[in-house]
């Protein structure tokens, strides 16, 4: 399996879900597996029904985090040397070349993604099209709707 890039933050994350899911979650379902299996008749017993698929879910994502977890290739931004060069982990400031709008992006793995929080990633068109850039860049990324035209203001390892 290819390596998975993530930020520290990132695994920290899954390793909590892993945590909770294993600790709080599958525990929850096997009691609740069990008081639905003492109600008697299963083919008729919605609680059953529904906590089986539910810890089917459960485990498939406790599967899920593991495999990300084995794969995962933790990079650190705050021990690489900056360089000016966007990369993974750095944060971004860009402006709009057309209207004058700064963006902020950090650039992460799929699953920490999050472009409410500001947090893009690197395999999405923008980080894509950043990589390798320095400041006073100016990059042309196509989107969905068209194409945007960004000035490199600032790369930081935050």
């Amino acid at each position: 399996m290819d390596k998975i890039p993530m930020t520290e933050e990132g695994a920290e994350a899954l390793r909590n879900e892993l945590k909770r899911l294993t600790s709080v979650e599958r525990p929850r379902i096997v009691q609740e597996i069990s008081a639905a299996l003492e109600q008697g008749d299963l083919r008729e017993n919605a609680e059953f029904q529904y906590a089986k698929e539910e810890q089917g879910h459960i485990e498939g994502r406790i599967s899920e985090i593991a495999a990300k977890l084995g794969a995962a290739q933790v990079i650190n931004i705050k021990e690489i040397a900056p360089s000016g060069r966007v990369i993974f982990g750095t944060t971004v400031r860009l402006l709009n070349v057309e209207s004058d709008e700064e963006v902020t992006y950090k650039i992460v793995g799929d699953d920490e993604a999050d472009i409410k929080q500001g947090t893009i990633s690197i395999y999405s068109p923008v980080a894509r099209s950043l990589v390798g850039k320095q400041v006073d860049d100016v990059v042309l990324i196509q989107i969905p709707s068209g194409k945007i035209e960004y000035e490199i203001l600032s790369v930081e390892h935050l």
